[in-house]
């Protein structure tokens, strides 16, 4: 009883399909019609999708272990008295947090900010983003936003905050791609879009050097102040000592044959030639404290190595018009078949 059952219901979809297909032979001009609307939409489509060009820069980021790299300069930090081995640092990033940097809203501004030269003209960035973007034509109805102006150096205004804010959430969306082709190495593609070639290389070259020379400095941001204060105190101490010999000099030219049985005229020189001595061995150990801040500076600062640059021309994506017809003319033409059996089935449903 079962085996007919399904033999059955097999026939009746069978049947359904044949009797479907049948309905659809009936409506053919309607799908032609509807194929053909859809592919004049897709070539419309195509047709005014302005052509994009992308800037790529790639580079390979080494972040340098502070423990690991300094332990060759161990065995000679030693014979100078000093202890380096244990020394660590994890740094302010690690690792892929540099490409987070790249998606922060302060660094795009700032390369938005950024003047550049346009047709003989130098102006930020975000001007000229504005004016290849339809977005200051659609706020020129609102008189506040239509009189914006980035050019003027200073605070900005917290309209001018807002705007900047949209612009940076559409380029982290669309426009910028920040990504490691492969994790087990330490390249980093870094890719804009646009619709204007020039500014798509300009951003491209800002950014980066923006981003990398940020990361280097908060990188050896603890290191380099560590050097300024020690060179400081190394040059102020080696004047002090400078004058202490001076003074001891003049002390000893002073009284160049004191009596012997008089020693309170040697107390001058000989109070110079103390400070003399302290200023000595101060200054020694500055200047052992000194270079192996100048080795952990040169240890901590990563190497970023560009390789590749954008150049023009920039590789172009044009959308190709027969693509976006055949898209068009198969998206019309299933909208219209779900539509016209949807419409049969409710026919019969409704008899």
């Amino acid at each position: 009883m079962s085996q007919v059952k399904r033999e059955f219901e097999l026939k009746a979809i069978f049947l359904q399909i044949k009797e479907w297909r049948s309905y659809l032979k009936l409506k053919r001009v309607t799908l032609f019609v509807a194929l053909f609307l859809g592919m004049i939409v897709g070539a419309v489509y195509a047709w005014y999708k302005p052509t994009v060009y992308t800037a790529v820069s790639t580079f390979v980021l080494e972040d340098t272990d502070k423990s690991r790299s300094l332990g060759q300069y161990a065995n000679i930090a030693s014979m100078v008295g000093l202890d380096i081995g244990g020394s660590s640092s994890n740094g302010i990033f690690q690792g892929d947090n540099i490409i987070e940097l790249y998606k922060s809203r302060s660094m795009i501004v700032k390369t938005l900010l950024t003047h550049a030269v346009f047709n003989n003209k130098s102006q930020p960035l975000v001007e000229r983003y504005l004016a290849i973007n339809p977005l200051r034509n659609a706020w020129g109805q609102v008189k506040p936003l239509g009189d914006l102006n980035f050019s003027n150096s200073g605070k900005l205004s917290v309209l001018q905050d807002s705007v900047l804010t949209v612009i940076v959430q559409a380029i982290n969306k669309k426009e910028l791609v920040v990504s490691r082709p492969d994790k087990k190495l330490s390249l980093i593609s870094v890719a804009y879009t646009s619709k204007d070639e020039q500014f798509a290389k300009v951003f491209n070259d800002q950014i980066v050097k923006n981003v990398n020379d940020f990361y280097i400095q908060t990188k050896v941001k603890k290191s380099a102040a560590n050097v300024n204060i020690l060179q400081h105190q190394a040059d102020s101490i080696r004047k002090s000592l400078n004058r202490a010999l001076t003074g001891v000099a003049a002390s000893n030219d002073a009284n160049p044959n004191a009596n012997p049985a008089r020693q309170v005229l040697r107390v001058p020189s000989q109070k110079r030639q103390v400070d003399a001595e302290a200023n000595k061995a101060i200054l020694t150990e500055l200047s052992k404290n000194l270079e192996l801040g100048k080795i952990t500076l040169r240890q901590e600062t990563p190497l970023i190595q560009l390789i590749d640059e954008p150049v023009f021309p920039l590789e172009k994506t044009k959308f190709s018009m027969v693509k976006f017809m055949l898209l068009g003319g198969l998206a019309f033409l299933l909208m219209a078949t779900i539509y016209l059996l949807g419409a049969r089935l409710y026919q019969r449903i409704m008899e």
